[in-house]
């Protein structure tokens, strides 16, 4: 597409969650740092939250590949995939620790098996930690067997830890009564927030530095984004890496089409109106424009008034 045009060797704000454009932002930073804390010490249920678009897949994967080099003996169960029953709940869990199972398991047969295993790593010097992605889609009873997986622990440590990435709505859900117990096994919690001006302005270059290539070197003089450019979409995109991503791709876009290497102002303001979400508020224009109407007509009603 715009690769060569733009001297890149591949795309800077693809959507799809890519570590190597991990930007060790301040809200990411902490978070993988309670992240590594909390496993580090055993605890049981770990959570993270944020709104749609601020980075929580990223920072799962990231955390995935960071465990094997910050806890040494750490075996790692990944479910992408939230929408479970608790019988789906358990078969994902069993596969993703290696269990060879006969599909005609029962469930109690099921969770003794697994039962079994942990209790087989543990004595073999491994911890074992469940990640769960899109955890607000879990319905209450998987929470509830989710729950009774972490029951499981010897005298000094659990035998399973779970880190849960979510949406706000999974805070809502575990402020429900039916979940309190699991609740209040919840050791430590991160907010991730949307990114400010100047996270956005240094998270552009970021991605553009590690997709030129190796023989291109940037300054502030040659940057496709100027700091101008780059609030400007820090504004639109309220902060939110996915819609940073999608707006600065649709710049290049845009500039590419036309044949200009040169991006401005008029880009960026087609690549927002072609954004839904980052469009102007077009109803909240309009409410400011009917009040400065009828502030305009009642002065002038006021005038009269006292010209009379």
């Amino acid at each position: 597409m715009y690769l060569s045009f733009f001297d890149l060797k591949e795309m800077p704000f693809s959507l799809t969650p890519n570590t190597q454009f991990f930007c060790a932002l301040e809200p990411h930073n902490e978070a993988m740092q309670v992240l590594l804390t909390a496993l580090q010490m055993g605890e049981g249920f770990i959570k993270v939250t944020g709104e749609v678009g601020t980075g929580k897949t990223l920072l799962c994967r990231k955390l995935l590949n960071s465990l094997p080099k910050n806890i040494e003996n750490m075996v790692t169960a990944y479910l992408p995939n939230s929408y479970l029953n608790p019988e789906e709940l358990r078969w994902a869990f069993a596969t993703e620790l290696g269990l060879k199972l006969d599909e005609k398991l029962d469930q109690q047969a099921l969770i003794q098996k697994i039962q079994h295993q942990l209790l087989e790593l543990h004595q073999d010097g491994h911890t074992v930690v469940l990640i769960i992605d899109e955890a607000q889609c879990l319905s209450w009873d998987t929470l509830e067997a989710l729950r009774l997986f972490t029951n499981l622990e010897t005298e000094s440590k659990k035998l399973l830890q779970v880190v849960l990435f979510g949406q706000p709505e999974l805070d809502e859900k575990l402020a429900n009564e039916r979940v309190r117990q699991l609740r209040q096994r919840i050791s430590f919690s991160y907010k991730l927030r949307p990114m400010n001006n100047s996270e956005v302005v240094h998270y552009i270059q970021h991605r553009l530095t590690i997709a030129k290539h190796d023989n291109v070197r940037s300054n502030n003089n040659d940057r496709l984004f100027s700091t101008q450019l780059a609030l400007k979409i820090a504004k639109a995109s309220r902060g939110i890496p996915r819609l940073v991503n999608l707006l600065c791709h649709k710049v290049l876009i845009q500039a590419f089409g036309e044949g200009e290497q040169k991006l401005n102002a008029k880009h960026v303001k087609a690549a927002i109106n072609d954004t839904e979400d980052c469009k102007p508020n077009n109803n909240y224009n309009w409410l400011i424009s009917i009040t400065a109407g009828l502030s305009l007509f009642i002065a002038a009603i006021w005038l009269w008034r006292q010209v009379l």
